[in-house]
């Protein structure tokens, strides 16, 4: 935020007049009434507006009370407000008698921002369960500090008729308090109430009566329950009902990912998962992402019995937990005094596995019908498509690992400005970004890109937020793999514009610096590790080590390659990976080795060809897959029924290691040969191999999983000293979706910290390929080269 210029003291009694443009979140969280009420408080006349720039005010009076106004302006704004800049111009004074609120102005281009839908706010709360509250038990409960707002917004200045509340008239008493500038609702847009508001509806067999109550019955009878959000539907049942849960995992084919909750309130969890001081911030706070948090071993749970937390999230270290965001969800938990219900609510995207959210009514019940056994719904259209944010805690500081709700569409400030320009992101967890001048802004999670319907939705979604950004980009930026459908969407949008090919791990690394407001004027060492990167020389890579700048990189080491055979098989199935590694080593895959154990005889038999052969076998140097094959060697997990299954249980083993071990597993760092790139290799052969040594000694897989992630550590601790030695730099950035586990990210942070390094890690976007569009913005943006 620029602080404002102090206006010229005026001395006598001449009146002084300025026209002051406050740009930021501004508008829908209450700017214009707080205008309103400083300048009657300090006895200035003028006016304010919405405007497609901000808000616009001009005001009058006395020189010492039009000063104190833009002292007081940005510093006392309301809670849910972002003021980035505050400009003034005198003009000739005009007199007026009184100060009032204009009608918004629509001329002009966008440049105002929009705030994201936030949680309903205490005040909110208390009128939901106030019996002598005409909104008692109102789903849609809602002022200028709490409610929706993105996913509501059509267009701006944001005002009822841009949101999808045009559609509700408001009542006599809305409309008097909409009009008062002294009432907490003065110009809150979705202000409704049961008169005038939406209506909330249960489809189900014989349903009657109270939607809420009828809804509660059903979960609590072991149902799913199709619950219309702000964002899209849920699919919703009782977190502590194992077979509900079972039933949901098999009708949604979710494999073994986890699920996440929702709880009333923070004590319902305590007794199931560590939370510290941050992640309770997060969980109580506006935004309400999925906080994930560590689980507590065999927690019982509170009601009485075991608490069923293998269905809800088998095999992972932690639990996703969120508390109610919604005056619906709050009443789905249930209020002081009603009957009981289920404490806990699996809450996960109400959607076909592989596609995008569901947000259309009438598509709820066709989708959805398979999956749910009725429909929670209301007759408030969705605009915009926005998925939960999840988020985790990393030594005591936010990693964002999906930003959408809460989050989206607020700005990162660059710190170098930019032409307009749309970066297209990946194919998985996309997120695109918009920029222009010092302001990118990212899209809601988009999700993976191979479904066509989530082309659609990416699409809709660049065009809305080209409306309310303003922004018409010149230029596109796309990832440089050639499959990518991201990439090719860019090439058939692209109507003349350049499109500039930004290579994957460089975009992490560029991401990680943007975020953390380096100018790009000295490199820094960027460790990309993740699954799938496409490489320069036609190689999978993804255990990177590049000394880079905006301007572009070098890469100074990677993992050595070894054979991916098959693609996307060797993903979906870890112990492909294990046994081409053992392969690698010149390790016999012998049958004690439970990698062996877990390959079918006749797929062995073709997977020994392929590899002898190299047929369909892309080198690869991902650490992604290094954590794959060391997984399956340890016989933690052989299939990934989602994307990361592997890694994630092979954290949760080296949680489980006894304590007192130090032992690290050691990578050889070899030279270029002559004739050779100039790139450092990291040979996993002698990290295999010490685990097929501890196996054969009968060693825990807690153990070896813990041992690799000391290994995984001393590696990077080993090849940044080297980079820092050869090239004087001393800033790391630790960015890839590897990086989103906190045991190997806070152990690397902690040893490069010790040597003395500064280290760069993702707060404000995802390290995985959710935060991917923000680097390839801010390389297209000094790249001079675009085909």
């Amino acid at each position: 935020m620029s602080a404002p210029p102090s206006p010229s003291v005026v001395t006598g009694d001449r009146p002084l007049r300025r026209r002051v443009v406050v740009r930021g979140v501004v508008q829908g969280v209450g700017f214009r009434p707080y205008v309103y009420g400083l300048a009657t408080e300090l006895a200035l006349v003028g006016h304010v507006t919405n405007t497609p720039e901000g808000v616009v005010a001009e005001v009058e009076g006395s020189g010492a009370a039009v000063t104190r106004f833009c002292e007081r302006l940005a510093v006392q704004a309301p809670p849910l407000a972002v003021v980035e800049s505050v400009h003034h111009e005198e003009l000739p004074a005009t007199g007026g008698e009184a100060f009032t609120i204009l009608a918004s102005r629509t001329d002009g281009p966008a440049r105002t921002l929009v705030s994201p839908d936030t949680a309903t706010c205490a005040d909110c709360l208390a009128e939901l369960a106030d019996p002598a509250d005409r909104r008692h038990r109102h789903p849609f409960v809602n002022c200028t500090h709490c409610g929706p707002r993105f996913t509501i917004v059509t267009g701006v200045p944001y005002d009822r008729a841009h949101t999808t509340m045009a559609g509700f008239p408001m009542c006599a008493d809305c409309l008097r308090e909409y009009g008062d500038p002294a009432d907490r609702r003065f110009h809150a847009q979705p202000v409704a109430c049961p008169a005038c508001g939406p209506t909330l509806r249960l489809i189900a067999p014989a349903a009657v009566g109270d939607p809420i109550a009828g809804a509660r019955e059903l979960l609590a009878a072991g149902a799913i329950l199709a619950v219309k959000g702000l964002g899209g539907y849920h699919l919703a049942c009782d977190a502590t009902d194992g077979t509900a849960v079972a039933l949901l995992r098999r009708r949604k084919a979710r494999g073994d990912k986890p699920f996440a909750v929702m709880a009333r309130r923070a004590a319902d969890i305590e007794h199931l998962v560590r939370l510290g001081p941050e992640e309770r911030r997060l969980l109580e706070g506006g935004v309400r992402p999925v906080v994930l948090l560590r689980r507590r071993p065999h927690p019982s749970y509170a009601a009485g019995g075991p608490w069923p937390a293998e269905a809800v999230a088998p095999g992972s270290p932690d639990l996703g937990v969120m508390l109610p965001y919604t005056p619906l969800h709050h009443l789905l938990l249930g209020l002081p005094g009603d009957p009981d219900g289920p404490r806990l609510l699996v809450m996960t995207s109400g959607n076909v596995s592989g596609e995008p959210i569901v947000t259309d009514d009438t598509e709820a019940l066709e989708r959805l019908a398979h999956l749910a056994d009725g429909w929670l719904t209301h007759d408030r259209p969705i605009h915009v498509p926005c998925d939960d944010s999840v988020v985790r805690v990393c030594d005591g500081e936010p990693l964002v690992i999906r930003r959408s709700r809460g989050y989206a569409p607020l700005p990162v400030t660059l710190p170098l400005p930019v032409r307009p320009a749309l970066a297209v992101g990946g194919d998985l967890k996309n997120a695109f970004c918009l920029g222009a001048g010092r302001k990118a802004w990212l899209s809601a999670h988009i999700g993976d890109m191979d479904d066509l319907r989530t082309q659609g939705v990416f699409e809709g979604a660049v065009e809305q937020l080209e409306s309310i950004t303003g922004v018409r980009p010149e230029l596109l930026a796309a990832d440089r793999h050639p499959g990518y459908r991201s990439t090719g969407w860019a090439d058939r949008a692209a109507a003349g514009r350049p499109v500039a090919r930004v290579q994957h791990h460089h975009a992490h690394v560029a991401a990680a610096m943007a975020e953390h407001g380096l100018d790009g004027t000295r490199p820094v060492i960027g460790v990309a590790f993740d699954g799938t990167g496409h490489g320069d020389d036609g190689a999978v890579w993804g255990g990177e080590f590049l000394l880079a700048d905006y301007d572009g990189f070098t890469r100074f080491g990677h993992l050595a390659y070894v054979p991916l055979p098959g693609g996307d098989a060797a993903v979906r199935r870890p112990y492909r990976m294990a046994l081409s590694h053992l392969r690698s080593a010149g390790l016999d895959r012998s049958p004690d080795l439970p990698c062996t154990l877990a390959c079918p005889s006749e797929e062995l038999a073709v997977l020994e060809r392929q590899l002898e052969r190299e047929l369909n076998c892309v080198p690869t140097s991902s650490m992604g897959r290094l954590f794959d094959a060391v997984s399956s060697l340890a016989g933690v997990c052989h299939r990934a029924g989602y994307e990361a299954q592997a890694a994630v249980e092979l954290e949760a083993a080296a949680l489980r290691a006894p304590d007192g071990d130090t032992t690290a597993y050691d990578f050889v760092l070899r030279a270029p040969e002559q004739g050779e790139p100039g790139a450092v290799r990291a040979d996993p052969a002698p990290v295999v191999a010490a685990v097929v040594r501890d196996l054969r000694a009968g060693r825990p897989p807690a153990l070896v999983a813990a041992r690799f992630h000391r290994g995984v550590t001393g590696l990077v601790r080993r090849m940044c000293a080297l980079a820092r030695e050869r090239h004087a730099l001393d800033t790391v950035a630790l960015t890839g979706g590897v990086f989103a586990n906190t045991l190997l990210s806070a152990a690397c942070a902690a040893a490069l910290r010790e040597d003395g390094f500064t280290v760069l890690r993702h707060r404000l976007v995802p390290p995985n390929d959710g935060g991917l569009a923000l680097g390839q913005l801010m390389v297209a943006a000094r790249t001079r080269n675009t085909d």
